[in-house]
């Protein structure tokens, strides 16, 4: 049986829009984000500003910085998945 290549080799998927991404700027720089309804998203998720799990299904944003990081050669490469409220507070 073949063995699945790594995420971090694969390309992005795209995200199920259920929203326009919108540019926010946070002390670091400008962030890319999309807002996920309910029902958007088929697995589980690791917010990233609290550690918890982001259930499938469940509403949520997904974030990524507007430039790509260094060795990256695009930005949505790095995107995560962060509560609603947890997003609103991460810095």
């Amino acid at each position: 049986m073949a063995r699945r290549v790594s995420k971090h080799l694969r390309p992005a998927r795209p995200l199920l829009a259920s929203g326009f991404a919108r540019t926010e700027q946070r002390r670091d720089g400008a962030w890319l984000v999309q807002p996920m309804g309910t029902g958007r998203s088929a697995k589980a998720y690791l917010c990233p500003a609290c550690n918890q799990t982001i259930a499938p299904g469940a509403a949520h944003v997904v974030a990524w910085r507007a430039e790509p990081s260094i060795g990256s050669s695009r930005a949505v490469d790095a995107r995560r998945h962060f509560h609603t409220p947890c997003w609103a507070r991460w810095q």
